[in-house]
């Protein structure tokens, strides 16, 4: 998946060859912000431009824009799993969070920032 950045907001990217262009969206959030582009640099100034229309709006309606993923993740998983992982975070020297974020990232092949 391609992604860009802007104003803590993360878009998804695509290409869409029946349009012939990048077509992106707002990733992490409910509401439905999306934009396109011919070219990275339009992508690029079309995802500011959304974002920043998508903050003016919420500010018009009085109402706040949804957050992007905040970084805390609520998980239910059976007691038996949750002792074994806690274990196995111990066993490495590292808290539960550093364990988890570990293994989550190298399960989707992504390095550490």
């Amino acid at each position: 998946m391609n992604t860009m950045t802007y104003r803590g907001y993360t878009a998804r990217i695509d290409y869409s060859d029946a349009d012939g262009c990048f077509v992106g969206h707002i990733a992490g959030i409910t509401d439905i912000v999306g934009f396109h582009g011919e070219s990275v640099a339009e992508l690029r100034t079309a995802f500011a431009e959304a974002v920043d229309d998508y903050l003016q709006t919420c500010e018009k309606l009085n109402r706040s824009p949804q957050a992007p993923f905040s970084g805390d993740l609520i998980l239910h998983i059976p007691p038996e799993v949750h002792a074994r992982i806690a274990q196995a975070a111990e066993g490495s020297g590292k808290s539960l969070s550093q364990w988890a974020t570990e293994t989550f990232a190298q399960a989707l092949q992504t390095p550490l920032s």
